[in-house]
């Protein structure tokens, strides 16, 4: 009997004891923002796409599609903008990938067909507007001042972000009838200041395109969470994001034999329509497949 409660004793001391020491272990590396230890993302690898051989590929069709910032339910790709405030460990879409395409992690092309590579460093520049500011010169000699104009570089603000484009390849595959999409390529436009006849003016444009079935891309996508307003522990990445289609979109063109995009034939409500009538096409295809 004794021997029973001796051993039962000594098991409960070295429970105690090695749940005591994991408390301090736990102490000692724990963040003491966090309640408990997080490692959502750590280690985590992106899965490659499954190999699709050109015979299984029955119909395919290359769209083009937008994802405006404005909208509320993509604002979660533009904010936090800022960098130097408390965001909470957060980054957005475009401060992620320009940080990432700034150490190199992948290459950057001039266009979405993804045959031109661009330097970093001019792509980055492209990104950087110029401001005209007024300054007061020295006093001539009849006492006159002279005012000055000088061209002022601007530093790269994230929130000139508007909203991104996605090239995508909507496919059917022969070995399961069923209909895929993969995004090919992902453009940023942005706004800023640029110098025409003299005079300051902001314009906005496209800039480098981010191949985005490149794993480099894709490691940095699934490296980052992209926040949840349901749930801050929402395991949902940005590449998550892509391939989920959790975003809200619309179309700009299909190809055509024109090479055209929908604004270039048709404006306002009837532009909006087309866009609704090819989502709709796209998404009748497969279902029209079984029908007898």
């Amino acid at each position: 009997m004794k021997k029973v409660l001796f051993s039962i004793f000594a098991i409960a001391a070295f429970t105690f004891a090695s749940n005591a020491q994991s408390v301090i272990d736990a102490e000692e590396g724990r963040n003491p923002n966090d309640f408990y230890q997080q490692g959502i993302v750590v280690g985590k690898k992106a899965m490659p796409y499954p190999f699709l051989r050109e015979s299984d590929v029955v119909w395919k069709t290359t769209i083009w599609r937008q994802i405006d910032f404005n909208e509320s339910f993509n604002q979660f790709f533009y904010f936090p903008f800022e960098t130097e405030k408390n965001t909470q460990g957060r980054v957005n879409l475009v401060n992620l990938i320009i940080n990432a395409a700034s150490n190199g992690e992948f290459d950057v092309y001039e266009n979405d067909d993804m045959k031109v590579p661009q330097e970093w460093e001019k792509a980055y520049a492209f990104l950087q507007g110029k401001q005209l500011r007024t300054r007061q010169g020295e006093e001539d000699e009849f006492g006159d001042v002279e005012e000055i104009t000088d061209t002022i570089p601007e530093d790269f603000d994230p929130a000139s972000a508007k909203m991104v484009q996605l090239k995508e390849y909507w496919y059917i595959d022969k070995q399961d009838t069923r209909q895929k999409v993969r995004i090919v390529s992902m453009s940023f436009k942005f706004s800023k200041n640029v110098l025409r006849a003299g005079q300051s003016e902001e314009v906005t444009d496209w800039t480098f395109y981010v191949p985005m079935d490149d794993m480099r891309v894709r490691q940095v996508l699934v490296n980052a969470n992209a926040f949840d307003e349901n749930n801050d522990v929402a395991e949902r990445s940005y590449d998550d994001v892509f391939i989920q289609r959790y975003f809200d979109s619309y179309v700009t063109r299909e190809s055509n034999k024109f090479n055209r995009a929908i604004t270039d034939y048709l404006t306002g409500e009837d532009a909006m329509l087309e866009s609704q009538q090819i989502e709709e096409r796209i998404f009748d295809i497969e279902s029209d497949m079984w029908e007898y």
